[in-house]
């Protein structure tokens, strides 16, 4: 509409001087008046408004006094979104609004009319107010005595219905006299023949039963004294020596002389009938009980079967992940023992020139190990990640050699970015791992050759899905143009160790890996895929709030200096790790103290000041963690390098340990661990 376009206001502009006789022109009309002026609010454009003016009549009909000048929300802060939406409407539409509303905090009703003030973009709005409080109460008054008029007629009619009516009576309270017919007396278990003059109110409810009998006379004060009408039940023992149930129903006629009258009616019959009906109700009850007994029963029947096959089913996953595990572990474990034996047998035999063979082909196998533990790791979230600002496109293109080595000639590469790709906030080097992985698994699908597409774009998801939340992600896809997979395949395609490569050709920990590492990192993996039409996998990474960095080389271990005799702090519960991280770091020149539990490296902390970096586990004895340790060193050292070294770290997926802290994942490369050192003491 016209007016959306064109009102855009900021504060309420001022209002126009009057001249002094306008004033006093508004006071003489007794409704009250406002004028108010929409201006944009916390909420957006035209969220809010201002009282530009009012007359005498404002205060007089609504009860708010000082209204010029203020906010909607400094008036009524409870309501004021509700009074912009209805005021709002006459904005839209141009059209005068009239409507009836209870203002609470004066108790009083309010008859509003709204209208333009002037032209739809000046934004004004003229207000008039109407005190209706008597009129409504009036009207309120009226429909009471309406319903208590058809409520007794209905309950007449009734009576009268039912042919139930035992007797009449009539009390005239100012002179105490009452008039009972016969069937009243009977009813009651009076003789009919006593005279009137020897009626009371005590003799007549003489015969009904002692528990009735209070709560019937405190109604027949209530109804005698406050005017209400009486419907009481109650058991009187008539002519039989029985107690039967009655009815009591009556009034108090209003004029003078005051007159309480009414009718009896039997209830014997009703009751019984009402209590057969509750006989019935109960066995129903109870029918019902039984049934939702043996519903539960049942239920927690299948509950237990269906618990018991979940049970199967994850005894099967697991047996299937740890075959797969002793499979894998076992041949490295036999490479890595085969080789140290051999390597024994060299050193005594004095053939120490082939040694390294079998050095490195124990290291080999060492590396093969730590990726496995990886991979799994990534695909149950639980692997230690450093997420940061990166460029995707940046990343791809600094793998394109590695993967096209890997994947061979016979698979063509090609790479296509949006020109404004968002940076992802994730690990880059996990990134890597997961890319490799999918060109690898694209690569066996094309046996024969074939097309790899590479691809980053951006993407807004603004419905959730069992998949993905809200928000703003990084889409990395690649595209292969292989074999295809089908729909039972596809359906396991990331569960670990399933694959469609021959036996001996996979691992099957590759796509879990991938799955779980972007899971972790705040996104999601999908796969799709269609027998003999390819597979696109895509990984969805959320975008980061910084820019990218640009990556920075490495310094050589040897240009920072080596150790320079900076004292080194190894905390960890592991011995014989602990040994050759204090080995290695001594043989490059660092002095090493060493402790075995967090309190332990807490003490020397304090005993050395001279330390120079921390070198901790994560998880470590005596009920303090190697990140409770790193907190409480930075808070003591702020400038000291903490780099946390791990296999595991049950928090990982939390958060970073600490902000600034380095982590070396187990089993690590020594050379690695040591120019680390040298780097972060150099920078000290």
């Amino acid at each position: 509409m016209i007016w959306k376009n064109k009102l855009r206001f900021g504060k309420a502009p001022p209002t126009p001087a009057r001249p002094s006789g306008y004033q006093a022109l508004m006071d003489l009309v007794d409704d009250g008046f406002c004028i108010i002026q929409f201006t944009d609010g916390p909420d957006g454009p035209l969220s809010d408004y201002v009282h530009v003016e009012s007359n005498s009549g404002y205060e007089r009909h609504t009860g708010i006094s000082g209204v010029v000048g203020k906010s909607v929300f400094d008036v009524s802060p409870q309501d004021g979104a509700e009074w912009v939406k209805i005021y709002r409407r006459v904005l839209e539409t141009g059209e005068p609004i009239r409507f009836e509303r209870r203002f609470a905090e004066v108790d009083r009703y309010i008859e509003v009319s709204a209208t333009l003030a002037g032209k739809v973009e000046q934004g004004r709005v003229a207000v008039l107010f109407r005190d209706i409080t008597e009129r409504k109460r009036t009207e309120q008054a009226l429909r009471d005595s309406e319903q208590r008029a058809t409520r007794d007629a209905r309950h007449l009619a009734r009576a009268l219905s039912a042919g139930a009516i035992l007797g009449t009576w009539v009390w005239t309270l100012d002179t105490d006299h009452f008039e009972l017919d016969t069937g009243f007396s009977t009813a009651m278990g009076l003789d009919p023949a006593l005279p009137a003059s020897s009626l009371t109110l005590e003799t007549i409810v003489a015969n009904v039963h002692p528990g009735d009998r209070p709560a019937l006379m405190e109604e027949i004060n209530r109804s005698t004294s406050g005017g209400a009408a009486i419907a009481f039940q109650f058991r009187v023992r008539q002519a039989d020596g029985q107690y039967h149930w009655i009815e009591t129903n009556g009034r108090l006629e209003g004029g003078s002389p005051r007159i309480f009258a009414g009718v009896l009616m039997d209830l014997d019959d009703r009751r019984a009938i009402l209590e057969e009906r509750d006989r019935a109700t109960a066995e129903l009850f109870q029918l019902n009980q039984t049934l939702e007994q043996r519903v539960a029963d049942q239920t927690a029947k299948l509950m237990e079967q269906e618990e018991a096959l979940r049970q199967a089913q994850k005894m099967e996953a697991v047996g299937q992940l740890t075959g797969g595990l002793a499979h894998d572990f076992n041949n490295l474990l036999t490479a890595i023992a085969g080789s140290l034996d051999l390597i024994t047998s060299r050193l005594d035999e004095g053939r120490t020139d082939e040694a390294h063979r079998f050095v490195a082909a124990a290291q080999a196998s060492t590396e093969r190990a730590a990726t496995l533990t990886q991979r799994l790791l990534a695909f149950s979230r639980r692997q230690s990640l450093q997420p940061a600002p990166t460029d995707v496109p940046a990343l791809v293109h600094g793998m394109e050699d590695l993967v096209r080595r890997a994947i061979g000639p016979e698979v063509s590469v090609s790479t296509r970015f949006a020109p404004d790709t968002w940076p992802a906030m994730v690990d880059g080097n996990q990134l890597e791992n997961a890319l490799l992985n999918i060109c690898l698994n694209a690569r066996d699908a094309m046996p024969d050759g074939g097309l790899i597409e590479i691809e980053a774009d951006n993407e807004t998801v603004a419905t959730a899905t069992e998949h993905l939340e809200t928000g703003a992600y990084v889409k990395l896809s690649v595209r292969d143009t292989g074999s295809g997979m089908s729909p039972d395949q596809l359906a396991k395609a990331f569960e670990p160790y399933f694959t469609t490569k021959p036996s001996g050709k996979g691992t099957g920990l590759g796509l879990s890996m991938v799955y779980g590492f972007a899971r972790q990192s705040g996104g999601a993996a999908l796969i799709r895929s269609q027998l003999g039409e390819g597979t696109t996998v895509e990984l969805f990474l959320p975008r980061s709030a910084q820019a990218a960095e640009a990556a920075t080389p490495a310094a050589d271990a040897a240009s920072a200096g080596e150790g320079s005799g900076a004292t080194i702090l190894v905390v960890d519960d592991e011995v014989l790790v602990r040994m050759v991280v204090a080995e290695s770091l001594t043989d490059a020149g660092f002095k090493v103290l060493e402790a075995g539990t967090a309190r332990e490296g807490l003490a020397l902390l304090e005993a050395h000041p001279e330390i120079s970096a921390l070198l901790t586990d994560v998880g470590l004895p005596g009920g303090m963690t190697g990140r409770e340790l790193a907190r409480a060193a930075h808070e003591a050292h702020p400038q000291l390098p903490i780099i946390f070294m791990t296999g595991y770290d049950d928090e990982a997926h939390s958060g970073p340990a600490l902000a600034g802290a380095e982590v070396l994942l187990k089993p690590f490369s020594f050379d690695v661990m040591v120019r680390r050192i040298v780097e972060l003491t150099a920078r000290a």
